[in-house]
């Protein structure tokens, strides 16, 4: 099995997203209870912050892990950095 260069953040990734899919849950309970706009707002402003937060992270281990043997392992270093600009231009759309 290929090591992800994020497997020592694992539990912490995991624990994060079962915290959000327990805040959409959240979600979902307040439509159902026509719970007032701004709150549920709020409530996907949490969510959103705390998905950015783990693709954040994950964007790290990446750029420290995979694109660092990326650029040590291959000879056209550029065809690298465009990978990394790809991936960071959809994390951030």
């Amino acid at each position: 099995m290929n090591e992800c260069p994020y497997s020592d953040a694992k539990e912490d990734l995991l624990r994060r997203l079962k915290k959000v899919e327990g805040q959409v849950k959240g979600i979902q309970r307040m439509i159902e209870n026509d719970k007032y706009c701004v709150d549920v707002l709020v409530q996907v402003a949490a969510v959103r912050a705390a998905m950015n937060k783990v693709g954040t992270m994950i964007f790290e281990y990446h750029s420290r892990g995979c694109l660092k043997k990326a650029i040590e392992d291959v000879s056209d270093k550029d065809a690298a950095i465009e990978d990394l600009v790809t991936v960071l231009t959809k994390f951030i759309k």
